[in-house]
């Protein structure tokens, strides 16, 4: 008989179920259930001073898991990014196309501005003026230019019986090559599948300039627009302690690049006026469409004037083998008044880039994107020189 006052449990009787535990069931401890310890150890770090808890210790970057992590994720980036570019092509090349006119009508903008105009109204001004311009100069060269295009092309084949004629050599050049019979067939229309596949993709081209020629009127305007505000975002890149001599050496960048731009129009326009009066002189056909020719192939630099002057030489050659002659001996002089007098004063002193520089600078832009490679590559290579003297050198002779 159990005396009175033991705190033995009855025989038979289970434990008392300790707290936290349900009544009916197994009993489990804490070690057992990972989520119920881990619920404790939360209620345990939380505090007043910080109820989330205290930052644990950063992760191992030096592990190879996270190693291989940081490994990964830049090959994926870097893959996406060049695919992102590729597919972007066009686009990324008209908005340079865009930034690249804002910098250079920026000066002219900027003086408008210190005059006390406001920046809408300048950009206004400048866009008002230059559209001007160019409504002036294709209403009064369009009709001219149509009518010498149709004709060069109809007298096309009676030009090259002609040079037949007076020319041993070109005669054996068309027995050999057929040369008239494909020129006919190609201005008579035979091949009715291949001229609608032409002008299919004639049209195709039209519109597609006319298209890129709006967006990048559009990006140049914002661009004038918001310059300031660009800029100001552009240097803000750079820290705080190098932030002075990023501002002038950027501003020495836009300086090269406006200095280009608008040089490299003006010296196309002094040389289309230059042939014009050429071809007016000696009678040679079709001056004016030859003469805007000469302009926009003049704007690539390097092989720009020499195709203008092999193009127009050609045409020369329909008057006579001495005038044609003498128009390669202009075109010669013409591009030595150009290299050693215009683009040293215009803008040479701006852009300060070596002649073998530019030369492998342009072939690289045109066989990296055609034209417009060609024409930005001088700039580009201008800005590249400036950074390498004022960053890169200067280290290299501390070292």
């Amino acid at each position: 008989m159990p005396e009175l006052g033991n705190n033995s449990p009855p025989t038979g009787g289970g434990a008392e179920p300790a707290h936290g535990d349900v009544v009916g069931q197994p009993h489990t401890s804490a070690e057992g259930q990972p989520i119920i310890a881990a619920e404790q150890d939360a209620a345990r770090i939380s505090s007043p001073a910080h109820p989330l808890g205290e930052p644990g210790p950063s992760f191992d970057r030096k592990s190879p898991f996270m190693i291989g992590m940081a490994a990964a994720a830049g090959v994926a980036v870097t893959y996406g990014g060049i695919e992102l570019l590729i597919a972007a092509h066009g686009v990324l090349v008209l908005i340079v196309i865009a930034a690249f006119l804002a910098v250079g009508l920026e000066p002219v903008v900027s003086w408008l501005v210190q005059h006390r105009i406001p920046r809408w109204a300048a950009v206004t001004v400048v866009f008002l003026a230059a559209f001007g311009m160019l409504a002036g100069f294709l209403a009064a060269a369009i009709p001219p230019i149509v009518t010498q295009g149709s004709a060069l092309v109809d007298n096309a084949p009676g030009y090259l019986h002609h040079l037949q004629e007076r020319y041993p050599a070109i005669d054996e050049l068309n027995s050999r090559f057929h040369l008239q019979d494909k020129l006919q067939q190609t201005i008579g229309g035979e091949g009715v599948p291949d001229v609608v596949g032409g002008i299919l993709g004639a049209g195709k081209f039209v519109f597609s300039a006319i298209s890129g020629t709006v967006i990048v009127v559009v990006l140049t305007a914002y661009f004038l627009a918001n310059f300031p505000r660009i800029r100001a975002s552009l240097y803000r890149l750079a820290p705080h302690s190098r932030r002075p001599r990023t501002i002038l050496i950027g501003d020495e960048i836009f300086a090269k690049v406006g200095g280009y731009v608008l040089g490299n129009i003006l010296i196309s326009l002094i040389t289309a006026v230059l042939t014009f009066i050429w071809l007016i002189t000696f009678g040679v056909p079709y001056p004016l469409l030859l003469a805007v020719l000469v302009a926009v192939l003049d704007l690539i630099p390097i092989v720009g004037s020499t195709l203008a002057g092999i193009v127009v030489a050609l045409v020369a050659l329909t008057v006579s083998l001495p005038i044609s002659l003498a128009t390669v001996a202009f075109f010669i002089m013409l591009r030595l008044v150009e290299d050693y007098v215009l683009v040293p004063r215009i803008i040479g002193r701006t852009v300060q880039v070596p002649p073998l520089i530019t030369v492998v600078a342009v072939l690289l832009g045109g066989a990296l994107l055609g034209i417009v490679g060609a024409l930005l590559a001088i700039p580009i290579a201008a800005a590249i020189l400036l950074l390498a003297r004022e960053t890169l050198l200067p280290q290299l002779d501390r070292r």
